[in-house]
């Protein structure tokens, strides 16, 4: 009796793929464009400042303002949390607000059409005149900044949602109005839902303007914070702190923003995203 033997192996399963590894993955190829397009930036800045012995003070190299980074980051860190927590306040405050006044504006027809012109009226007042204002108002102190930032972020967060309020299927609305549906109901069941992504659309841009808000209410006056020390550092020609400053200022508002986009990627996954 002969014994057949199978000279092909059966082929073994391929690895099966860890979704970690996977979004790991994804994340480097989404970043490593930017991240390429820094390191030759940084190069370039510093390579052009030894050939040409660009002065400290007029444009420093970056490995000088990594060294203030390092040697200074005890007083950086210290004013960039004060400017973060202004951030946080004032963001919190220019959602709601701005939310509040879409839905105003959506829900009541006829005083949507009069406080509609006077939110654009109000949103083209130069916000840096007002700043010495509302230090006039309330001090130095975290109320100021604030109410700068609220001013100043609110409005795209309002009229994003408000897009989202308006632009909803008419046949929806028609069927929720076919079973009897109200106007209050319609509101929560169609137009809130529907209005979700634009709402996270409008949050991120005012998770910006809430950093700028900052900054500038900061510079108008303050005791503390990185708009005070960049005002501070440039008084005194040293260079190097404002732009490890702005680094902080920068570095601050690429996590409030990613923190946004994190939120709506978990807790809307059912909206399209961008790249």
């Amino acid at each position: 009796m002969t014994v057949m033997v199978d000279d092909n192996p059966a082929p073994t399963a391929s690895p099966v793929e860890v979704p970690g590894s996977m979004r790991m993955r994804e994340a480097m190829s989404r970043f490593a464009p930017a991240g390429a397009l820094f390191v030759g930036v940084v190069v370039l800045w510093e390579v052009v400042g030894r050939i040409f012995h660009v002065p400290e003070f007029v444009l420093p190299a970056p490995s000088s303002i990594l060294r203030v980074l390092v040697t200074r980051q005890v007083n950086l860190g210290y004013a960039a949390w004060v400017t973060a927590q202004e951030v946080v306040w004032g963001f919190l405050l220019s959602g709601a607000i701005g939310a509040a006044v879409a839905l105003v504006i959506a829900r009541f027809a006829t005083f949507g059409r009069a406080l509609y012109p006077l939110v654009v009226l109000f949103q083209n007042v130069p916000k840096v005149a007002l700043a010495p204002l509302f230090i006039l108002w309330f001090g130095f102190d975290l109320a100021p900044k604030v109410v700068l930032i609220v001013v100043i972020a609110f409005f795209p967060v309002a009229i994003n949602m408000l897009v989202g309020l308006q632009t909803v299927d008419s046949n929806l609305v028609a069927l929720m109005r076919s079973v009897g549906a109200s106007r209050n109901e319609i509101l929560w069941r169609i137009q809130i839902p529907n209005s979700l992504p634009y709402l996270m659309a409008g949050l991120k841009v005012a998770i910006t303007l809430a950093v700028i808000g900052a900054i500038v209410g900061e510079f108008a006056g303050a005791q503390a914070g990185l708009g005070y020390m960049i005002q501070f550092a440039s008084t005194q020609m040293q260079t190097s702190l404002v732009f490890a400053a702005l680094v902080e200022v920068s570095v601050l508002g690429m996590l409030f923003y990613y923190a946004i986009e994190w939120i709506e990627r978990r807790y809307i996954d059912w909206m399209p995203h961008t790249a």
